[in-house]
């Protein structure tokens, strides 16, 4: 049974088409990445699943029923938009927030998760002396102490020190061992490719990907060339069959036009400075998602609202 299943949803904004006719299947028990640039309709798409706005048209399906107000218990939701009622202890409001929703005493849990994301120190300190990454670490535990079966983090790592967010991302998987669902909505696509089993992507309303990440890449093919070399990457001009450069700093990255050959790039390249790496490979997820929503994605639009 899917965690989570939109069939043909569409939601409007007087005449901005918000989503539009969009499916997709949640797989129960994974961490389900959900992807697209500012204004795609992500967030509108999360707050169908949890209930806060209804589709114009298309059903909702979460743990295997119509979305209806019994079901919110069983999801946890960490928005965009962070939330907390500033005046009121961490501890107290966690129990609070825990005791609301899952109508039990959670006061063991709720030390359990401040001890595992290091803010046991601060369980009586005031939300409002928090540091921004302590107040969303503590926003993520008011999601999931009443112990939900799909959770909904919206960009959960921005503003995470690297301490911080390997924290945060090995609660997240460890949930998802215990069979959690997870819709992980994010900017970040090392995080994506990373922690997801499952991607999609939506653009403008409509789903452009969807898949495991190995599916996605086999779409696009080997036509992506790392290298390192000396020299800098002013020596990429002009290289026979390269598309385009992408410059990484220490590595840059080469996109193949159709039928180019790489062994031509790699003897040009040699013939004009020392190579210290070349790897041919799939496309990055990043790499993917410019293509689809960077500049020059307006042919990719109108090609999907066409379909």
């Amino acid at each position: 049974m899917p965690a989570v299943e939109l069939t043909g949803v569409t939601k409007t904004f007087g005449e901005v088409v918000a989503v539009n006719d969009l499916s997709l299947t949640v797989p129960e028990g994974s961490v389900f990445g959900f992807i697209g640039p500012n204004g795609s309709g992500k967030t509108t798409t999360i707050r169908m699943i949890v209930n806060i706005f209804y589709p114009d048209r298309g059903s909702v399906r979460v743990l295997g029923s119509e979305i209806n107000p019994s079901l919110t218990r069983w999801i946890g939701y960490l928005p965009e938009e962070r939330g907390l009622y500033r005046k009121m202890k961490v501890r107290a409001l966690l129990e609070f927030f825990g005791e609301l929703r899952g109508g039990h005493n959670v006061s063991r849990e709720v030390g359990e998760w401040l001890e595992r994301l290091d803010l046991a120190h601060c369980a009586d300190r005031r939300i409002d002396t928090l540091s921004k990454g302590m107040s969303q670490r503590v926003q993520f535990i008011a999601a999931v102490v009443p112990e939900p079966k799909l959770l909904i983090l919206d960009e959960p790592f921005t503003g995470l020190d690297p301490v911080s967010a390997d924290s945060l991302r090995e609660a997240i998987l460890g949930l998802r061992r215990k069979g959690t669902t997870v819709i992980l909505s994010t900017h970040d696509m090392t995080v994506a490719e990373t922690m997801c089993d499952h991607i999609c992507m939506i653009f403008r309303g409509r789903k452009v990907l969807d898949g495991t990440l190995e599916s996605i890449q086999g779409e696009y093919g080997t036509d992506t060339i790392r290298v390192s070399l000396s020299g800098g990457p002013a020596l990429l001009e002009g290289l026979p069959g390269v598309e385009k450069v992408r410059d990484l700093g220490q590595v840059q990255e080469l996109r193949m036009s159709a039928g180019s050959d790489p062994q031509l790039v790699l003897r040009a390249l040699v013939e004009r400075t020392r190579v210290t790496s070349f790897a041919v490979s799939k496309p990055s997820l990043h790499d993917i998602f410019v293509r689809i929503a960077g500049p020059g994605a307006e042919t990719l639009a109108e090609e999907v609202a066409s379909e």
